[in-house]
């Protein structure tokens, strides 16, 4: 081998097998960051998702009043249950209007009004009809809408057992 091979063999640069100080000192800072996202993100993942995994529990039926109370004339019946709402528990006051239908048979409405929300009253003209006091709107005994309402009234499950009336989830009037 010539001096002047030698000369330029010792100027090139070595080729090293592995990784570079600088490699590696990128893949562990990447690395490390990728962590400690995934550890802030994980928790804040969870928190979101998690009341949608727990399990439904099924249809809750409330105890109202006792059946032997009920009458032809709509009665005003307030209940509370229970709620859970992702982790925010309370317990609200409800309203139903119980009665007996003509056959003997009780049904109860919900006294929210189809047309803008408002708590509707039984009675209150003297017409033997509920009526929302904020626009005038009028449904039948049975919740049917007959004026301003594009809807009847809801209608609570009722189920009557050990002479108690109990109250389930509100559901689309079926008596209209």
């Amino acid at each position: 081998m010539s001096n002047h091979e030698q000369h330029e063999n010792s100027h090139r640069p070595l080729k090293r097998s592995g990784m570079s100080r600088r490699q590696f000192l990128s893949y562990t800072l990447g690395g490390a960051g990728a962590f400690m996202a995934a550890g802030m993100s994980l928790p804040m993942i969870r928190f979101a998702v998690d009341p949608i995994l727990k399990k439904k529990s099924g249809g809750t039926w409330i105890k109202v009043v006792e059946a032997n109370k009920l009458t032809n004339e709509p009665q005003e019946f307030k209940f509370k249950i229970h709620q859970v709402d992702g982790w925010y528990v309370s317990d609200p006051e409800l309203t139903a209007w119980i009665s007996n239908d003509d056959q003997g048979k009780a049904f109860a409405l919900s006294p929210v009004c189809k047309h803008l929300g408002c708590t509707i009253a039984w009675n209150t003209e003297k017409n033997n009809e509920y009526v929302c006091p904020c626009h005038n709107a009028h449904y039948t005994k049975d919740g049917k809408n007959l004026i301003v309402a594009p809807k009847p009234l809801d209608e609570y499950d009722l189920k009557i057992e050990n002479d108690w009336v109990y109250l389930g989830p509100i559901k689309a009037n079926t008596r209209v």
